[in-house]
């Protein structure tokens, strides 16, 4: 059964046959013991049956990004793998199984497998592959086919069994192997791969082709019923790329692509395989992000530009994915740091008049803007400081599976390369660039490299201690921020404190400027805390930290000092039209022009004046006057809060805030609130876990001028002040969603406590549940109306929190609008109001796709009677949950509501107007 075999790679050898979604393999695979112990069970990675029910890995992943698709699927859409048998050489059958509901199947030898010996092993499997719509991967009838990470491969064993599920990053870990595939696929498909095809032939109904790869990981096969790629041979590689432009000329686009290939070969060495597969797909999955995905209409680069980024990052990526085998799970930030070391480079080279934001950048009104001024190579700490502003950032070495998915995708990646050029300006260029020059040509196609490695090359190269960079910059995710603390001028020198804020022990680079001009570039390092440093004065008036940006430091606000006296140091004001990118040298101010709307002020213009750019910021204030045509006189809010970041995980956060508002309830009645408050946020260890919990207090003052005519409708004092407490927990996930608070509210008149629970559960026959429950009790209560009792179905919202349209209907349309709070009921019962206590639920599941079936039910009580049963039902369109709903009631304690007259106004509506919550909804799977 076993077999001596000198020390080597895996042997694949495939025979597959396609026919649509159905794929038939036979594969025998010849496994080498490449470790020295022995083995007695064998791992292979089975990628494919990760789509094949809901929860598996990668639906879990999913539902974690607010994703239902594979939760939802019909069981023609999954992928999955069907084994039929597994022999070895001597057509013994060998044991079986898959690791729970795992992507991985484990092999039981029939003997234990010694180093360096080798056993064969033979599969017969069919495969149902996914429908496209969920990864972009697998077959779409029309459109062809799309395969990756398709077939069973051997995971790694390196004194322990790498077995990682396929959750949707690419970063398949798999043994380096010679391997060799026999492929029947249809007749009118055409095919692109990054293996060797050779005997092409066409029989009946169908095409044969042969295609081998030696140090490979993995075949990647696209079938397309048009030839949309194109085969451009330079040098010893072929590229094969179906990137296109419509602007721009084809023999242009060839010699783009040759330039670009040249470079790779110089700055990293010669591709040693044959075929580079640069396709559409990979760039779909892994795009430039920022500017240049606007629309092609407005796109805001020449054409060639454009293209020659596309190609660079995808070819970056197959080039280093190719022949750099590292662990792309625990090690990927290594490909990261090359890869966009190598874009910015590219950049620096080509295009060093390149602005981020292209041709936008010339228009009137646009180029106003720091955005517009900042060059193409700044994105890199704009990005990946995005998310070290918001408290998310992570350290390079985190697991991907561990990463926030705005890490994954772009902050983490920037990061890496920014780093790399870092290294670059602290120890020169040509070292950086001889490291990984060096790096690719001793360990391209090894199948066991480390970070380690590359760490060891670099210190090979470096004339300077660069532990800082590994032990520090990629190890952590500390903060860098250097401060110019105080300066002094002398006739010949200058004298000056820079202060380490963060305690983040890395080189920090200084430059003297003349007007615009650098006139000199220093580098100290070992700064723990402050240091004092005296230079020659060589005509300097400003002195600048981190100038070029090369440093991802979190504040740069504080990075410069002028040497024009005390009033020259204050930066200036600079009133800016809509939100831009932070500029360090000005106090920026923003406006932008809004509308508000109630039906008694109607239609409120005004101007929106804040200091928040697209990176946040520990301050932030946001003063929004409005005019009320209605009431002809000025509406509107302001708040100001600052936010201090403590950790990652547990207390996290806390806020400190006073805001206030004033606009009107009713006709020439004005309401104005006044608001200190201060929150506490603690976030779980998982930072990919969206559950929440915040302690909140808050005091809110309340001010009423009441109009003469309603004077009498008003039962209770104007003016009143309510202290405020609320604990709050959420888990905020797509297949169970939880949340639950208690509140405490105490004024001079009333002291009540609330608790509110909901639940949110999509069952595996696609069945959902929304449940809540709300209770409340009165410790506590001296007032004689119902302005502050409890509500089943429209709360009076005394502390003017809900977003009522018109907030003291009790007839029309506005008085249909309903927001879920308190008693949660739609129906409009009589005596709605409780001033000792309530306790409602409230439950709907689906009917058929966003139709529902809903039902309240609960009992109400206030002071000198007895409690009263209370229940409605009815049908809740529900098209986006709490953002725009419909609810038709059917039958109540009113009776039968859906034959009573009037029924159009016994309808009630969720609608939500708020630009910055409907953009949440989209932007809550990236952080």
């Amino acid at each position: 059964m076993l077999c001596t075999s000198l020390w080597g790679q895996h042997k694949n050898e495939l025979t597959v046959e396609l026919d649509g979604s159905d794929v038939k393999i036979t594969q025998k695979f010849t496994y080498v013991n490449q470790s020295n112990e022995g083995l007695s069970v064998l791992y292979f990675n089975d990628w494919n049956h990760a789509y094949s029910n809901k929860n598996t890995a990668l639906a879990k992943r999913f539902a974690e990004e607010f994703n239902r698709s594979l939760h939802l699927a019909k069981d023609r859409e999954r992928g999955f793998t069907n084994i039929k048998t597994i022999v070895a050489h001597d057509y013994a059958g060998l044991d079986w199984k898959r690791l729970d509901n795992r992507d991985i199947i484990a092999v039981t030898l029939n003997e234990v497998l010694q180093p360096n010996d080798s056993i064969q092993l033979f599969f017969t499997y069919t495969l149902q592959l996914p429908d496209p719509k969920f990864t972009s991967y697998g077959f779409a009838p029309g459109f062809g086919y799309n395969l990756k990470d398709w077939y069973l491969t051997p995971a790694v064993y390196d004194g322990e069994w790498r077995l990682y599920d396929n959750i949707n990053l690419d970063d398949l870990y798999t043994g380096v192997t010679e391997t060799s595939i026999n492929l029947n696929f249809p007749e009118q498909l055409h095919l692109s791969t990054n293996f060797r095809e050779s005997n092409i032939t066409k029989f009946p109904g169908g095409q044969h082709v042969q295609l081998s790869g030696t140090d490979r990981k993995s075949c990647e096969i696209i079938l397309t019923p048009i030839d949309w790629f194109t085969k451009h041979r330079i040098g010893n590689v072929t590229v094969t790329t179906d990137l296109d432009s419509n602007k721009y000329d084809e023999i242009y686009q060839g010699i783009s692509i040759s330039k670009i290939v040249h470079f790779l070969q110089e700055n990293l060495g010669e591709y040693p395989h044959g075929n580079l597969l640069v396709s559409e797909f990979d760039y779909s999955r892994s795009p430039l992000y920022g500017v240049n995905q606007l629309p092609s209409f407005i796109r805001p680069y020449e054409e060639q530009f454009q293209f020659e980024m596309k190609f660079l990052k995808t070819a970056i990526h197959s080039y280093l994915q190719e022949t750099l085998f590292l662990n792309p799970r625990t090690e990927r930030w290594v490909n990261d740091a090359i890869g966009y070391y190598l874009m910015i480079k590219y950049v620096e080279d080509y295009y060093p008049d390149q602005k981020l934001a292209g041709k936008l950048s010339k228009i009137w009104g646009i180029k106003g803007f720091h955005l517009a001024q900042m060059d193409f190579n700044e994105q890199y700490a704009m990005f990946s400081m995005l998310s070290a502003r918001k408290n998310i950032d992570q350290a390079l070495t985190t697991r991907n599976d561990s990463l926030i998915k705005f890490n994954e995708k772009i902050a983490n990646g920037y990061k890496a390369g920014l780093g790399m050029s870092y290294l670059s300006e602290y120890l020169g260029e040509k070292k950086i660039d001889s490291s990984v020059t060096t790096f690719y040509k001793n360990f391209k196609l090894e199948p066991k490299v480390s970070a380690s490695d590359f760490r060891k090359t670099i210190e090979q190269f470096a004339n300077k201690d660069v532990d800082w960079f590994f032990e520090e910059y990629v190890a952590t995710d500390k903060k860098i921020d250097f401060k110019i603390k105080k300066i002094e001028k002398t006739e010949d020198s200058i004298s000056l404190t820079i202060k380490n804020k963060r305690g983040t022990n890395v080189p920090i680079s200084l430059f003297g400027l003349q007007k615009d001009s650098v006139v000199s570039h220093y580098w100290f390092s070992d700064i723990d805390t402050s240091r004092t440093v005296t230079i020659p004065l060589n005509g300097e008036d400003r002195m600048v930290l981190n100038y070029d940006q090369k440093i991802p430091e979190f504040n740069q606000r504080n990075n410069w000092k002028t040497l024009n006296g005390f009033f020259s140091s204050n930066k200036k004001l600079k009133f800016q039209f809509f939100k831009d990118t932070e500029d360090p040298y000005y106090n920026q101010v923003f406006y932008v022009p809004i509308v508000n709307f109630n039906i008694y002020d109607g239609v409120t213009p005004g101007i929106r004046i804040y200091n928040k750019t697209f990176l946040e910021r520990p301050f932030q204030y946001d003063i929004s006057p409005t005019y009320s045509f209605l009431e002809r006189t000025m509406v509107g809010r302001a708040s100001f809060r600052y936010r201090k970041y403590h950790n990652k995980t547990g207390l996290y956060a806390s806020n400190y805030s006073i805001s206030g508002s004033t606009s009107h309830f009713q006709v020439n009645s004005r309401f104005s609130t006044l608001t200190p408050a201060v929150s506490f946020g603690w976030r779980p260890n998982d930072l990919l876990s969206n559950r929440r919990q915040t302690l909140l207090f808050r005091y809110r003052n309340v001010f009423r001028s009441i109009d003469e005519n309603i004077a009498d409708e008003i039962d209770t004092d104007p003016d009143y002040n309510v202290l405020n407490v609320r604990f709050t927990d959420v888990d905020n996930n797509i297949l169970n969603y939880k949340s639950w608070f208690l509140d405490a509210q105490h004024s001079s008149d009333f002291t009540k406590l609330v608790f509110e629970m909901e639940y949110r559960k999509l069952f595996q026959s696609n069945r959902q549940l929304n449940f809540r429950f709300f209770a409340g009790k009165f410790l506590r209560n001296k007032t004689e109306s119902d302005f502050f009792s409890f509500a089943l179905d429209r709360p009076t919202d005394y502390m003017f929190d809900l977003a009522y349209l018109g907030r003291s209907e009790s007839s029309g349309i506005y008085s249909q609008q309903i927001i879920i709070s308190e008693g949660g009921f739609k129906s409009k019962l009589e005596n709605p109001f409780a001033n000792d206590w309530i306790a409602t639920a409230n439950a709907s599941t689906n009917i058929w796709r966003w139709v529902e079936a809903y039902g309240d039910l609960g009992f109400i009580k206030s002071k000198g009677t007895d409690a009263r049963f209370v229940y409605d039902s009815g049908i809740r369109l529900n098209l986006v949950t709490d953002y725009f709903e419909l609810y038709f009631p059917v039958y109540s304690n009113n009776g039968w509501e859906i034959a009573q007259d009037n029924y159009g106004q016994r309808i009630r509506f969720i609608v939500t107007l708020s630009p910055r919550t409907l953009v949440g909804l989209f932007t809550r799977k990236w952080f």
